[in-house]
């Protein structure tokens, strides 16, 4: 589902039992070093505003960030909120699960609109 979009970017959310968004540029740059240097700003500019609103409204115990784009080779960003009792922590959410969890968080749809009126305020 696409939580904020403009001419460069959207980001997405990624259905999972933790907080977890994507950023991604609308051009299928390959490779970080294949972006235009403005875009690269703006990439980390919003990233910056993700992790702010998401460790600020959900308090996580870590902030996850990852870009691997081996299986979609095309640039782009997750930030992922960690929490102790989730099912993967510590190791990666790619990784194996460690236990069941029950995590009881605070509304989602919150927090989604912090980062669209938070994005929508920087960009436009």
């Amino acid at each position: 589902m696409i939580i904020y979009e403009d001419f460069s970017i959207y980001i997405e959310k990624e259905e999972s039992e933790i907080p977890w968004l994507k950023i991604f540029t609308k051009e299928p740059y390959r490779e970080l070093g294949d972006v235009p240097k403005g875009l690269r700003t703006k990439l980390w500019e919003t990233y910056d505003l993700v992790e702010y609103e998401m460790t600020h409204y959900y308090h996580p115990k870590k902030i996850n960030m990852a870009s691997f784009a081996n299986i979609l080779p095309r640039v782009h960003i997750h930030i992922m909120a960690r929490f102790e009792n989730d099912s993967y922590f510590p190791n990666p959410v790619w990784g194996e699960k460690l236990r069941e969890s029950s995590l009881t968080l605070p509304s989602e749809e919150e927090f989604l609109k912090r980062v669209f009126n938070a994005l929508t305020s920087k960009h436009n």
